[in-house]
């Protein structure tokens, strides 16, 4: 072997070895994120592979990333709660602080035994929500882990399940529409009881003989940009840009399949859209409902 294929084969193996040790890295809990609340409910096993949340009748628990991140890829598998989880939820967002923070919810309403879970999801812009869409699952999220993603760029945001978009929220300033880009936002999930709203409405309240509920969090990856509050700048940012990164999410959008993926979403799963509540908005529907939805 030449000495420039040598030297080109110990350029490739150690540029292997760094990605393979940030990837690692991504999916230690330990290194990655704090359990903020819940007295021990809240538990990193497995030498930092593996995270749970309990919650019972006393309190639920949860966690924050240690980063703030503008803009990235945020992926984490978790196994939903098991059993009869009516009145439950279980969360994973992104979110900025103070009353104009910026937000990207994935909440998941838990059930009576052999009643799907409800995916609800929202897009907060300058303390202003009120974008819910909720779907149904196309398989049972307490079986196994799966994998859920938000990918949140500055022209759009995709929640995506096992790769698969359910939504797509994208930036449309132009029309005077807030969109979250200015405001860094960490990592949160936690579980806890709603049964005042959660399933029907608050009409099934939690069944405590069943408790303690747990879910189960594996595989957090966070490909996103960290920000720096001593430089106010990102990871992203100028020179400091990491040449390992994958950036494909920084350009990422739906193609033709994709559309057709998210269209099958909302034709068989779709369960509410803000989009089409005309009791909800009767001086109008949000200027966004107008644009297309992809």
């Amino acid at each position: 072997m030449s000495r420039i294929n040598k030297v080109s084969t110990m350029f490739l193996l150690c540029a292997f070895v760094i990605l393979a040790c940030s990837i690692v890295a991504s999916a230690d809990f330990y290194k990655d994120v704090d359990i903020t609340w819940g007295d021990q409910r809240g538990k990193i096993l497995n030498g930092g592979q593996l995270l749970t949340l309990s919650l019972d009748k006393n309190s639920g628990s949860g966690f924050q990333s240690k980063s703030e991140y503008l803009f990235g890829r945020i992926d984490m598998q978790i196994k939903l709660v098991a059993g009869n989880s009516a009145g439950t939820v279980t969360t994973f967002y992104l979110s900025s602080q103070g009353p104009n923070h910026d937000e990207i919810d994935f909440e998941f309403l838990g059930n009576l035994t052999g009643d799907p879970y409800v995916v609800h999801t929202n897009v907060f812009s300058q303390g202003k929500g009120n974008r819910e869409q909720q779907f149904h699952l196309w398989f049972d999220p307490t079986k196994a882990f799966h994998t859920y993603s938000i990918v949140w760029n500055s022209q759009r945001i995709i929640f995506l399940v096992d790769n698969i978009p359910l939504r797509v929220f994208n930036n449309m300033e132009s029309s005077g529409i807030p969109f979250p880009k200015n405001q860094p936002m960490r990592v949160y999930s936690s579980l806890w009881n709603a049964d005042d709203w959660a399933t029907r409405g608050g009409l099934v309240k939690t069944d405590w003989t069943q408790a303690p509920f747990t879910a189960y969090y594996r595989n957090y990856k966070a490909n996103a940009c960290v920000w720096s509050p001593s430089s106010t700048s990102s990871s992203c940012s100028g020179s400091r840009t990491d040449a390992f990164q994958d950036s494909a999410w920084q350009q990422q959008a739906l193609d033709a399949a994709g559309r057709n993926r998210v269209r099958w979403v909302h034709k068989n799963f779709l369960v509410y859209n803000y989009c089409t509540d005309l009791k909800r908005f009767p001086q109008g529907l949000p200027l966004e409902c107008k644009k297309s939805r992809f």
